[in-house]
């Protein structure tokens, strides 16, 4: 991939990966796969976007930054739970780790922290996080659903902590409930979440959540794009607005598409353009344009890189606040 600038001399989109993360891998045949980013690569490059893009390569998370979201005696055992190379040590049927895995996760993590640092500092707009392993499902003392650290969560606290906002808000639209985020922000006024996702579907939860500072839409399954925005727009609307953040941060899952294996709603690359522009618009209003965006789910590969294509092109337009 090669990089560019805005039009106008200002600094283009940021856009942070690592060559750790397409590495990390769960065995033959599992739909998380290091495929997923070079799906994506091969839509960008094929789009002309990537000329928009300012490419780096992300750092490691620090060990106190993963503390902000994931108790000690978590991490310690994970970290003790690292195979040799060649082998796998499952940590649920559906989740391993390979000898890439942690480095991935750690430079996962990093990117997120690092696209906070650039935004806030004024140095980039918008950000999106082209990682994984994925993060919206791992809680504060476990990993699940494909995650190790919940990367989105590390970022938002990180801003919090390092940066000494006040309200960060997190839109996840990936179509499994997001329990790892919620599980960490569940009633921490300083964090918004906004939440859709089809239901019931693993990880079975969020459908019943009553906590003021988590706006869950759960949705039944075969919900087309029309009805998808008839029931997220207001809540999230009168919610984010009431909130005020000063920072916006997406877990950008797109296995809500109507391609996607291992779901069930309906949506197509309009409906994510749709998305979208509703969080610049919010951004807009209230967080000074920033917005920084990380990669969770998407598993049919041509749907994932159109989507996540549609979702940099409504970013990087606008990247320079046009």
């Amino acid at each position: 991939m090669t990089q560019g600038t805005a039009n106008d001399g200002a600094l283009a989109m940021l856009y942070l990966t690592h060559p750790s993360c397409p590495l990390h891998e769960m065995g033959p045949g599992h739909p998380e796969c290091p495929e997923r980013l070079l799906s994506i690569e091969a839509h960008l490059n094929k789009s002309g976007l990537t000329h928009a893009l300012h490419i780096e390569e992300a750092p490691r998370a620090s060990h106190e930054q993963l503390l902000r979201a994931h108790h000690p005696l978590y991490l310690e055992t994970l970290f003790e739970r690292a195979p040799a190379a060649g082998a796998y040590q499952e940590l649920d049927p559906d989740t391993r780790l390979n000898n890439h895995s942690l480095e991935a996760g750690l430079r996962a993590a990093g990117a997120n922290v690092r696209a906070v640092d650039r935004v806030l500092t004024g140095e980039s707009q918008h950000a999106f996080c082209a990682v994984r392993p994925p993060g919206h499902h791992a809680e504060h003392a476990n990993s699940m659903g494909f995650c190790f650290f919940n990367n989105v969560a590390i970022a938002a606290l990180h801003a919090l902590h390092a940066h000494d906002l006040d309200r960060v808000a997190i839109i996840d639209f990936d179509v499994h409930h997001g329990n790892g985020t919620e599980d960490i922000f569940r009633n921490n006024q300083q964090v918004m979440l906004c939440s859709s996702f089809q239901h019931p579907f693993y990880p079975f939860s969020g459908a019943e959540t009553q906590a003021s500072n988590i706006i869950n839409i759960p949705l039944p399954a075969g919900t087309d794009g029309s009805a998808y925005r008839a029931a997220v727009e207001k809540p999230w609307r009168q919610a984010l607005d009431a909130f005020r953040p000063q920072l916006i941060l997406v877990s950008a899952g797109f296995d809500a598409h109507a391609q996607d294996p291992l779901a069930g709603l309906n949506l197509l690359e309009e409906d994510f353009r749709w998305i979208t522009r509703l969080i610049l618009e919010v951004a807009e209003k209230h967080a000074q344009s920033r917005i920084v965006s990380t990669l969770e789910g998407g598993y049919h590969l041509q749907a994932l890189g159109r989507s996540v294509v549609a979702h940099l092109e409504v970013l990087a337009g606008n990247s320079s606040g046009e």
